[in-house]
């Protein structure tokens, strides 16, 4: 059996998984996304954070599944960069939603969902995927996700929106200023990142009725904007990975119970499925 890397890759970190025979060597490196980061910069992550951990073993077959990898001049990028540091092996890059759905879905038909820093979904016939709902970026869509999110607990904040007592939990948290906010949203680089990082006020003040009504509203919007539009959502499983899906999976069960549709897996990260699906 030949020793096999696994990636799956978001914007705000990458999960790595050796496979050889029955052993396992994982390990986490920075988020890698081809929209920030050149071949140079890429093969440099992979060189410092990677290779070091692997303990000298070098796969013959690497799979490797990111964001951004739908677009051809990115997956050329990525093959690149990887061919560099491991000369010797097959390289295989494909989207991090097709990671998603053979994690999630294996050889079965479902509904693929990703709600992590960004979203994203997919009907999966159990070979391929059939249909993908446009994907707009954080700018314009990203619905559900932690950047998604995060934006709207911004707006609550700077609105003045939230009661008092959010107002000061946010303060005592973040400690920031409406400019400091305003300049690493607009002005500095991987906002999508930055407005991620304020899901976590989310999780830290559960049971506030505002905070309930921003996860349910944000993840709301995921599933009439993209599931709704999946004719095979009222047929097969509807399953879900990333940070935001398993953190607010009692969310996705009430939806989900709401439209009469039947909530599959809820992972919190692909590498799992993904290392039963390329160990065999």
């Amino acid at each position: 059996m030949s020793i096999k890397l696994i990636a799956d890759s978001g914007s705000t970190k990458t999960d790595w998984c050796l496979l050889d025979g029955n052993k396992k060597i994982k390990v986490v490196t920075q988020g890698i996304s081809p929209y920030f980061l050149n071949s140079s910069q890429l093969s440099e992550i992979l060189r410092i954070e990677l290779l070091p951990k692997l303990k000298k073993k070098l796969p013959q077959e690497v799979f490797y599944y990111g964001t951004g990898c739908s677009n051809p001049a990115n997956v050329a990028m990525i093959k690149k960069s990887i061919k560099s540091v491991f000369p010797d092996a097959k390289i295989n890059v494909d989207h991090d939603l097709s990671g998603a759905a053979r994690a999630l879905c294996g050889n079965e038909k479902g509904i693929a969902c990703i709600l992590g820093t960004g979203s994203n979904s997919c009907y999966y016939n159990g070979k391929k995927i059939v249909k993908n709902s446009p994907g707009l970026g954080y700018v314009l869509g990203d619905e559900g996700s932690g950047a998604y999110l995060g934006k709207n607990v911004l707006r609550h904040y700077l609105y003045n929106t939230f009661d008092p007592d959010l107002m000061d939990r946010f303060n005592t948290t973040y400690k920031l200023t409406r400019s400091e906010i305003l300049d690493d949203v607009y002005k500095k680089p991987l906002a999508n990142r930055y407005l991620a990082g304020f899901a976590g006020f989310l999780v830290d003040n559960r049971g506030h009725y505002m905070i309930e009504n921003i996860i349910e509203d944000g993840i709301n919007d995921f599933f009439y904007n993209h599931l709704y539009k999946y004719t095979e959502s009222w047929k097969y499983p509807i399953h879900f990975t990333g940070s935001i899906a398993y953190g607010f999976r009692d969310v996705l069960k009430s939806l989900c119970d709401a439209y009469e549709l039947e909530l599959g897996k809820v992972l919190k990260a692909p590498m799992e499925g993904l290392i039963e699906y390329h160990g065999i």
